[in-house]
Parts: C-alpha cells; sequence; structure tokens
C-alpha cells in the first residue's frame, strides 16, 4: 500500500474573497473548487470548466468517477495539489458505466499552451501505473523530444522524492528508447510518432501528446492497434487548437462537436470539409489485405469518445479577458495576465491557436484565388450507413496520368492520378500515400483501380526527394526484361514551370475537379510559391505543410493535358558475334549479355 503524505491543514476561510462562490454543495464542487475561499478577489482567474466537453450521464461521485481517487493520490501521495481544471478533467474523463468500467476509451483535450498539461499528464500516468497497475503506458508525439520531455518530468517526480524513489526498478536511456519500469512490473515507454510506433506492444494507456502536428492517420492507427486487445484501456490526445492540416484532431473534434450537438455550429459550416476520416490510402502496406478491418479499428464510437475544449468563444477578439479566461484554464494559478500580455505581437495565427486555442481553416493565403480551390471540390454522396463516398459523376473514366511525389524530409510518398471524367472535364487527386518509396513500383503495376489504365508516370527528374525513385522507374521501363511497363516521362526545366502555371490556370478557372482530400486541401490551402525567371514553382521548403500532395496533382495534371507518350521501345534483336581472320572476337559478348538482362 502506498503511503499517505502528510500534508497542512487549509486556511481558514475568514471574509473570503467577493468572488462569486462557484459550488453548488455536490461533492463534485468540492472537488473541483477546493481552496476557493483563498482566492484573490482582485485577481482574474481562468474557467476550471471548459467552454464545450462531453456531459457526464449521471452525477459525478467517488462511486462514479475514478477522478476523485487520482486527485487524492496526486495530493496525499505524489505532494501535488492540481489546478481546479486540472481536478476537473480528471473527474470528467475518468467517469465510469454502470458496469464500474471506463465510458470513455479516448479522451481528446483542449487547452491554451503552458497550462499545465504535462504536469495532469505525470499524475495521471503515475496514478494508473501505482494505483490500478495498469501494465504498459506508451507516450508518442510528432516530435520525440516532447514526448521525452513528459516521461523525464514523470521519472524524476519519483526519483527526486525519497519516499518515492524505491519504486523504480529500471530506467533506460538508449538512443531512440526510453522507458522506466517500477518494482511492481508496470513500464513507461516513449516512441516517435510513425506508423511503427508501438509495433509489437500492448498498451493499457496511450499519451498522444501534440496531437494537433499529426497531418496523417500514421500514427494514430500504430497506436490504437496497441490497445486493441486491452479490456481496460485509454487513448489521451493533448493538445492545443489546430488548423487545416490537424487532420487526426480535426476529425475528432467534428465527431465530438457534432456528438454534442454542434455548439459553435463548425460541423455545419464544414459541410463536406468535414469527411477526415481515415480511408484506405491511410492503412498500413502490411496491412492491406485485412484493409477494411483496420479502418474500422482506427475509428472511434463516439459514445466512447470525450472531448474537453478549453477555448476561447468564436469571433473573439484577441485583446477580450474573458477568451484569455476561457482557453487558459491555469490563469491566476501558475500564469498571469501578463504573460499572455506579451504574446499579442506574435502572428495572428498563432496567437489564436496557442494561447486563444481557437481553430483558423488555414495559414496562408495559399497559391491560389481565395476560394477558387473550394470552388472546384466535388461534393460527396451520403450512404445508409453515415459514411460518404464519391457520386459515379466524380470518378475519373478510362485512361490515367500519374505523377509521384515525396516530402522534404522523406517520411512519405504520394501517388496522384489525373483523367476525364464523364462530362469530360478533367478531374486530378491523390490516391495513395504511404511512407517509404519501395511499395510504388508494384503498387502501379498491381493495384485493382490502376491496372491497365495508367499510360505515363512522371515525378520531379532532377533535385527533389522523388528524383531518385523516378529515375529507378524509368530505368525499370527502358529494361525489356523487367515487368515495368508504364512509360516514365521526365518533368524537369520549364516543364515544372508549366506544370504549375496551368495547375493554377485549371484550379482558379475551375477546368479541373477534386474530392475532398484532407493531405491535399491542406497543402492547396498553405503551399507557398517561389519566382523562377518568369515563372514560378511549389515552395517546397518555406511551405507551412507538406506541399508534396499539390506537387504531384498539379504534375498529374500535367502530364494529363501534355501529348501522348511514346510506346516502350522494342527489345534489341541480339548481336552477332563475329570472328576476326585471326580467330579473335571484335564483337562485345559482355555488353550484348548486359543489354538482355542476363
Amino acid at each position: 500500500m502506498l503511503s499517505p503524505r502528510k500534508t497542512s491543514s487549509p486556511r481558514s476561510q475568514g471574509s473570503g474573497p467577493s468572488l462569486v462562490d462557484p459550488r453548488d454543495g455536490s461533492i463534485h464542487d468540492e472537488y473541483v473548487h477546493a481552496g476557493w475561499e483563498l482566492l484573490n478577489p482582485g485577481r482574474r482567474y481562468g474557467s476550471a470548466t471548459p467552454r464545450i466537453f462531453t456531459p457526464p450521464l449521471r452525477e459525478l461521485t467517488p462511486e462514479t468517477s475514478w477522478g476523485f481517487e487520482l486527485i487524492d493520490f496526486a495530493r496525499d501521495v505524489l505532494g501535488v495539489v492540481l489546478d481546479p481544471w486540472q481536478r476537473w478533467l480528471a473527474i470528467h474523463m475518468l467517469e465510469l458505466r454502470e458496469d464500474g468500467r471506463l465510458r470513455f476509451a479516448t479522451a481528446i483535450i483542449l487547452v491554451a499552451r503552458q497550462n499545465g498539461k504535462s504536469t495532469f499528464v505525470s499524475v495521471m500516468t503515475l496514478w494508473f501505473m501505482m494505483v490500478k497497475g495498469w501494465p504498459l503506458t506508451l507516450g508518442t508525439a510528432q516530435d520525440l523530444g516532447t514526448a521525452e520531455e513528459v516521461w523525464e518530468s514523470t521519472l524524476a517526480t519519483l526519483q527526486d522524492d525519497e519516499d518515492l524513489a524505491p519504486f523504480v526498478e529500471k530506467v533506460i536511456r538508449v538512443n531512440g528508447k526510453k522507458e522506466f519500469r517500477l518494482a511492481t512490473h508496470e513500464r513507461y515507454v516513449v516512441k516517435a510518432a510513425s506508423r511503427r510506433a508501438g509495433r509489437g506492444m500492448s498498451a493499457n494507456l496511450v499519451i498522444l501528446d501534440e496531437l494537433r502536428e499529426q497531418q496523417t492517420w500514421q500514427a494514430w492507427a500504430a497506436v490504437t492497434k496497441t490497445t486493441n486487445a486491452q479490456e481496460n484501456r485509454l487513448i489521451v490526445g493533448m493538445s492545443n487548437a489546430g488548423d487545416l492540416t490537424s487532420v487526426v484532431l480535426r476529425h475528432f473534434r467534428l465527431k465530438a462537436h457534432a456528438a454534442i450537438g454542434d455548439p459553435d455550429g463548425i460541423v455545419s459550416a464544414a459541410g463536406d470539409a468535414a469527411l477526415t476520416a481515415p480511408t484506405v490510402a491511410d492503412v498500413d502496406p502490411e496491412d492491406a489485405e485485412d484493409a477494411e478491418f483496420f479502418l474500422d479499428e482506427m475509428e472511434i464510437d463516439e459514445d466512447t469518445l470525450f472531448l474537453a475544449e478549453w477555448s476561447a468563444a468564436p469571433g473573439c477578439e484577441k485583446t477580450d479577458r474573458n477568451g484569455w479566461a476561457q482557453a487558459n484554464p491555469s490563469l491566476g494559478h501558475r500564469m498571469r495576465m501578463g504573460t499572455i500580455a506579451s504574446q499579442l505581437d506574435d502572428p495572428d495565427w498563432v496567437f489564436r491557436t496557442e494561447v486563444l486555442c481557437q481553430w483558423v481553416d488555414s495559414i496562408l493565403d495559399g497559391p491560389f484565388p481565395a476560394g477558387s480551390w473550394e470552388k472546384g471540390t466535388n461534393t460527396p454522396v451520403a450512404q445508409p450507413d453515415g459514411s460518404f463516398v464519391a457520386s459515379d459523376d466524380d470518378r475519373i473514366v478510362g485512361d490515367l496520368a500519374v505523377c509521384v511525389d515525396v516530402s522534404t524530409d522523406r517520411s512519405m510518398t504520394y501517388v496522384a492520378v489525373a483523367g476525364k471524367r464523364r462530362d469530360g472535364i478533367d478531374q486530378a487527386g491523390v490516391v495513395a500515400y504511404r511512407a517509404g518509396t519501395d511499395w510504388v513500383k508494384s503498387y502501379l503495376m498491381s493495384d485493382a483501380s490502376l491496372r491497365g489504365r495508367i499510360k505515363s508516370v512522371t515525378g520531379q527528374w532532377n533535385g527533389a526527394p522523388v528524383s531518385p525513385l523516378i529515375r529507378e522507374l524509368a530505368a525499370a521501363f527502358a529494361d525489356p526484361g523487367d515487368k515495368f511497363t508504364i512509360p516514365v516521362v521526365e518533368w524537369s526545366g520549364a516543364d515544372l514551370m508549366g506544370a504549375c502555371a496551368i495547375g493554377f490556370d485549371a484550379v482558379r478557372d475551375v477546368t479541373v475537379r477534386h474530392n475532398p482530400q484532407p493531405v491535399l486541401d491542406a497543402a492547396a490551402a498553405t503551399a507557398s510559391m517561389k519566382t523562377l525567371g518568369d515563372g514560378f514553382v511549389l515552395d517546397r521548403k518555406n511551405s507551412f505543410s507538406d506541399v508534396a500532395p499539390l506537387m504531384a496533382f498539379m504534375g498529374a495534371l500535367w502530364l494529363h493535358r501534355r501529348r501522348k507518350p511514346s510506346a516502350r521501345p522494342a527489345p534489341l534483336p541480339p548481336s552477332v558475334v563475329r570472328s576476326s581472320d585471326s580467330g579473335g572476337s571484335t564483337g562485345s559478348l559482355t555488353g550484348d549479355l548486359q543489354s538482355i538482362s542476363f
């Protein structure tokens, strides 16, 4: 058993502050607002209750929520007095069902920066490990350093206390791996957010920090699989507000808002753009044969999804102190007004996402005229089960032109296609994106939806992350003995600028259609351009998000609109080996053998 830590008695209430008493006499409020009478009446405090949250099914008491026990553990064992908002979160997030199990399997927490998210995560993790005995906690973030900071803080909470230090049995610090284990065998491991995060693990508690940074479903798919076999499990995503590129966070926020009645109107306002759920293209290639199964596993039931959003109301001015208090619940406790005021000169979108916890639909103006990209977006058709699919009229028929591109950090490869619809209008879009490049060649030749329809493929020939792959495909096509039979068209020099011009004009004039796709939509909304001579190209280095999907889109459209490619050259006839009068050979037998792939 863990020994309670001795604490001092609270100060007597006295005359008390002149603030309005938020307590209603319930044990919930006694825990959340404990110490209210000690607050300074002349100071502004952040809101302990989030502006938007998933409501409880019944009154929350120590019998209906584990949160009360967590709060006591933090105070009595760890010596940590949680802020009111952290106490509120513990009680509501850890609500129990009638059968005594956790109501929620996934929790999304949105709150401005520097409000104590890491402290809460550390306390929660230690409680699950030391009190509930959950065997494995997996911490992850897009930036591994972020996940490691929380891990280090959690470990330090134990090691820096002489009473708690003996609970730590083993600590591992090696390159790419950090783990500590308790004497009772519970472990806390950190991994980078990637498609291999947690591979081979079976975790109970998964913590995804800075969830807004996940611009694909890779990491989510990986960590979700780690909890599938667990009866007791909880995935906690912590973040400040995101933007158009925050694919995973945006999807679950929209889903949660829809479940509680769309309080800010973001679901109805998003319309078709709300379709951000994972698709077959998001499934790990190793799981491709069971794609539908893994898509189901990547999704979550709205009945087990919890949202707590501390954010300023839509339309709030940057200088609105009430908005500051809504988004910064630790205001007055661990944060001062001056700290927020000092950040007013930051870029507007930074202040709104990080301080007001407000979402922005785009970061930059993007390369296209305002509203033009949206005008070219097709409207999916709703199915009886609530899912959405492209209508038959919004599909490419016949031949396809393909472009492949690779992200600047080489983390992702995108395949885009372009062709004609039934109505004769051009259409383009991303059909696949996965990590690495090894899968591309076989995918182009074997995918059922592409087989026999691809007339040519292209990609930037020089100076780009995709260039080695395109040259490899070109060499394979030129080799009569290779099974790769798709012509490869060189894309370089003036053609790069020409493709960007074609793409820009087509989007501006709405002569090309596209289906809603988060990775492509984000690139179209945030990409930067750079001038080259009299033309321009996409700026890979200085764009806010990955421009590779848009680069593939433009390349496919350019290839589709250019002249038809030449046919694959016929195999060369075998050379005749001639003998000289002296009996020596003037032919090159070795060269002939190489030319026919011996």
